[in-house]
């Protein structure tokens, strides 16, 4: 981590003892329509389970999302790749990660 990020994670209130993923959460799900962009801080160790619930702390509906649009679970982008939340729900983040959760899109 270059020494301009560090100072920027002090400024933000952000130990060192954190990592930083990037959360997206797009498109119609469930009822609703969803545009978020954020950054989530987990501890080193965090996996995507807690990512999970330090989302919906910070008020990232990344659980709803999920409950109202099952196929979502199965649709989970990771850094670019499709994996499955149950899949990896235990596998460890790393600083910089990106988890999407887009909705479906349709056409013609």
């Amino acid at each position: 981590m270059s020494r301009l990020a560090r100072i920027a994670r002090r400024l933000r209130g952000e130990g060192s003892d954190s990592i930083r993923v990037r959360v997206v959460l797009r498109g119609r799900i469930g009822s609703g329509w969803h545009d978020v962009d954020r950054r989530v801080a987990v501890p080193p160790g965090a996996t995507l389970g807690d990512l999970l619930e330090a989302a919906e702390r910070e008020g990232i509906p990344l659980r709803a999302a999920i409950a109202e649009s099952p196929h979502l679970a199965h649709t989970l982008m990771w850094n670019g790749e499709r994996r499955a939340l149950e899949a990896n729900r235990e596998r460890l983040l790393e600083d910089d990660d990106e988890i999407y959760l887009l909705g479906p899109l349709a056409g013609g």
